[in-house]
């Protein structure tokens, strides 16, 4: 038997549980833990429904570490896999060391009253992982995760040494709301908002939030997009693990709708993390807008359109200059149909179900922590292709690095 544990009930959460109830033969046995269980057995529901697979729920607070230990210890899994608020994964990281369980996550701690995206935090777990035997896996989603893993592939098997990395990350869909946000909107608009960071000649340079713009133009008919250049976290630990770029940056796309009513919540200070008093009540700002804006994972059934999330990278192969760009397409409508889910958090949930993957076939497995494009890119991409999210490469002619 090969239990997991899945914590986190949104619309990554249901994602990877239903990626993982495809493969009864890797994942025996499936909990699915939350704060709101409603929510685990909605996810449970369905997938009993379209696999005939029965999962365990369990409400369970990610907050409390002894609470959580607990709750690892009586279940015995062999993996945690964490798709709760990024807030959460050191106490989740603590509760698997003090459990003996495998871990494993879709994005890097920050902590909640600082909009600071770090690996610091994480790293410094190495030697308590190391010592107890255990894997911590970070970044298994697509951006951090299947990025990563482009990358690290492209740098093993297209080029000597790579220079310039560009991902780019462009939403071709639409979901119809005024105003909404594809993944947590406290998350989103956290990373939106904060000061850009990109890599240059060694050392991180700061530019003011989305102040530089380009116009991309997405392969195989997805349509041109206006993007921005925005800190992500994976560019802190691919600049560290491959040494020889000199320059690296992140673009999201963004509609002028979601930046004209993102521009107005921001004067207005909805989008602040800083606590206010409201009849008499401690609240924040950011939290109380998430609350009224639609549920992320409300937005499968009316979101139409496609993703393309990819990575350009320029280096040097035989001598010679060359750019490639590596990318996935992902159709909204087929990821609903498929798992009930818009493709955003499909593109973060299937990666997800891969990273566990590999580690329960002990084919990444190794003690300590270790960033995603640290393990062997092959059977990652290999199996992107078999479970969702083909890959293409194609080499550009001219540099069209930004």
């Amino acid at each position: 038997m090969t239990k997991v544990v899945i914590i986190g009930a949104g619309g990554v959460g249901g994602v990877v549980t239903h990626k993982c109830a495809q493969l009864p033969t890797v994942f025996t046995d499936i909990v699915l833990a939350s704060r709101t269980l409603s929510k685990c057995d909605a996810i449970a529901e369905q997938v009993l429904k379209n696999y005939e697979v029965k999962i365990s729920t369990a409400q369970v607070d990610a907050d409390n570490v002894p609470e959580l230990t607990q709750f690892l210890i009586q279940e015995r899994p062999k993996l945690v896999i964490n798709v709760a608020l990024p807030y959460q994964d050191l106490t989740i990281m603590d509760a698997c060391l003090a459990a003996g369980v495998h871990y494993m996550d879709t994005a890097n701690y920050e902590p909640e009253d600082t909009a600071k995206f770090e690996y610091k935090w994480q790293w410094a777990y190495q030697e308590k992982f190391e010592k107890a035997g255990l894997m911590a896996l970070l970044g298994s989603g697509f951006d951090p995760g299947a990025t990563n893993v482009f990358t690290a592939y492209l740098a093993k098997h297209y080029f000597d040494e790579i220079q310039q990395l560009d991902i780019i990350d462009v939403n071709g869909g639409d979901h119809g709301h005024p105003f909404a946000t594809n993944f947590n909107p406290e998350i989103n608009i956290r990373e939106v908002t904060a000061e850009c960071r990109h890599w240059e000649n060694g050392d991180f340079v700061e530019t003011e939030a989305m102040s530089k713009k380009a116009s991309f133009e997405c392969p195989e008919a997805v349509g041109t997009y206006n993007i921005y250049r925005m800190y992500h976290e994976e560019l802190e630990s691919l600049t560290k693990h491959f040494p020889t770029i000199k320059k690296a940056q992140f673009w999201m796309s963004f509609s002028e709708n979601y930046l004209n009513h993102l521009r107005v919540l921001e004067g207005i200070g909805m989008t602040s993390i800083e606590p206010v008093m409201h009849n008499g009540q401690e609240i924040i700002p950011l939290q109380f807008l998430k609350s009224i804006l639609p549920e992320p994972a409300s937005l499968g059934p009316r979101t139409v359109g496609r993703t393309c999330i990819g990575c350009i990278v320029k280096g040097v192969k035989d001598g010679k200059e060359v750019t490639q760009y590596i990318y996935n397409i992902c159709d909204h409508q087929a990821c609903y149909a498929e798992v009930q889910s818009q493709a955003i958090s499909y593109t973060t949930g299937v990666p997800a179900m891969i990273g566990a993957k590999l580690m329960l076939e002990d084919k990444w497995m190794k003690p300590g922590v270790w960033n995603i494009e640290q393990m062997d890119p092959d059977p990652f991409m290999d199996d992107m292709n078999q479970y969702g999210l083909p890959w293409t490469v194609i080499e550009l002619t001219q540099d069209k690095i930004l």
